[in-house]
């Protein structure tokens, strides 16, 4: 063995830190790129936004009015200074975090978003409120106290008397028998039915309180003893077993239908999640075009004024964060240029969605858009996942619009979404008292010329949250 020399080629793929960071903005988020842009911000001081007004301001640009044919004041040139290099430090014309196109920017009243009002007072909270106002022992209260903080979001106490028990320090000595007391307690509190410790019980608390009639017996005695058998809707042997007629049967259903079965989720906040689309979708003069939502996009632009006093001072180790601001608002464009190229693409395919609903919708794949755009696979995969595009149907996500497909009796193809959405008309207009079962919505959908397997309807129809023919048969 001994040392030596070889010259070899070969040919390798090397992502650089500006590829790196598109690629990386491109996969994110609005939420997450909004994340991601106040980590720069903060760490690079030559950055700042449009709407900054802490940001320093520099009275040399010329005011000049956008609408004369003249540069507006981000676009304008830097006047003379004594450095005969500015402009290759400022650059010409800093790329901007703003959009144009031809439909101008959005005003607040496009955006239809109404707030959401939510839970302002906790469960545990009204129902201390009112262990306040009573006149129990204090060791009661307490252990009322113990019960309330075991509740969950629905009011239910899901936890055993005797694992409470155990739970709680020996030295208070707690015996099952004293929670069960104050069990009873809690269980004459508003809302009715809180405290219970499951379904039965507490649709039994909440039957107890009504007035006491013919209805209110057979209902109790229903939801006691025959709950299964009304859950099931096996009516025939329910009215067997509690000994009544149709309409005897009906108005206790009925009533007992009334019932909430999860009294304390009223009192739960809603756990909002606000969309913020990243495109949006408008029918002009006939044709569906696509637009930026300009609330999603982030204004960015170099601190001209940190950038002068930089192009005086070379070498500054500042000269780094400078390139670096660039490639940011370089590559904040770019994302926002290829999420709207490809979400065009996909109103174009999918016009008829937009025109008559999911009905309409054809089967799409993400191979179809990268051909067309020639973008790779995998690009548009990134672009359509965790973006929304907000259309006069809805708020969708891009990756909704693209789906399996299945084939005709003409030779044609029908999408997924769209058979989901033929289930879900049919059922709607089933009769209730003789539901469609899935072989049926099969033999109805086949006479439309669309050939679906029973088994692949039991799929979507449970993908949709529709319940099986026995549980939606109403007596």
């Amino acid at each position: 063995m001994k040392p030596s020399l070889q010259l070899k080629l070969s040919q390798q793929l090397a992502l650089t830190p500006q590829l790196q960071q598109s690629i990386k903005l491109l996969q994110l988020s609005t939420l997450e790129l909004e994340q991601e842009l106040e980590n720069y911000l903060l760490e690079n001081p030559l950055l700042e936004r449009e709407d900054d007004a802490y940001a320093p301001t520099t009275p040399e640009l010329p005011m000049a009015s956008a609408g004369d044919g003249e540069k507006t004041p981000e676009e304008a040139e830097p006047v003379a200074s004594s450095s005969s290099d500015e402009e290759s430090w400022l650059g010409e014309g800093e790329p901007e975090a703003t959009y144009a196109n031809s439909s101008g920017s959005f005003d607040d009243d496009d955006n239809d978003f109404q707030d959401v009002q939510v839970a302002t007072t906790s469960l545990r909270e009204h129902l201390l409120w009112q262990l306040g106002t009573m006149s129990l022992p204090a060791r009661d209260r307490t252990l009322v106290q113990c019960l309330i903080e075991a509740l969950d979001d629905d009011g239910y106490l899901t936890q055993s008397l005797e694992d409470l028990a155990g739970s709680l320090p020996d030295e208070l000595e707690i015996d099952p028998d004293e929670l069960q007391i104050a069990l009873r307690h809690l269980q004459n509190f508003d809302p009715t039915g809180v405290g219970a410790r499951n379904a039965q019980e507490c649709l039994t608390l909440q039957l107890e309180t009504l007035p006491e009639d013919d209805t209110q017996i057979l209902a109790l005695r229903i939801v006691c003893e025959h709950l299964d058998l009304l859950a099931s809707r096996d009516f025939i042997k329910l009215k067997k077993r509690v000994e009544c007629d149709d309409e005897q049967l009906r108005e206790a259903q009925f009533l007992i239908r009334s019932l909430n079965p999860r009294p304390g989720a009223k009192y739960t906040a809603l756990d909002a999640r606000y969309i913020t689309p990243d495109v949006v979708v408008r029918k002009v003069r006939g044709q569906w075009t696509v637009n930026v939502n300009s609330d999603a996009y982030p204004r960015l632009r170099i601190n001209s004024l940190y950038a002068r006093i930089l192009s005086r001072q070379r070498g500054s180790s500042l000269a780094g964060q400078l390139q670096e601001a660039r490639w940011l608002i370089k590559n904040v464009q770019q994302r926002f240029d290829t999420i709207l190229r490809v979400a065009q693409a996909i109103v174009d395919r999918q016009r008829q969605f937009f025109e008559h609903g999911e009905v309409a919708m054809r089967p799409m794949v993400l191979r179809e858009i990268a051909e067309a755009l020639e973008l790779h696979e995998s690009t548009v995969s990134r672009v359509t996942t965790q973006k929304y595009m907000a259309t006069p149907r809805g708020i969708f996500e891009l990756k909704y619009f693209f789906g399996s497909h299945v084939a005709t009796e003409v030779g044609g193809a029908c999408s997924a979404t769209a058979i989901r959405a033929l289930i879900k008309q049919l059922v709607g207009a089933e009769d209730a008292k003789k539901p469609l079962s899935d072989s049926q919505i099969a033999e109805l959908l086949g006479q439309q010329g669309i050939v679906v397997a029973r088994r692949t309807i039991a799929k979507y129809r449970e993908a949709l949250g529709i319940q099986p023919v026995k549980l939606r048969k109403t007596f």
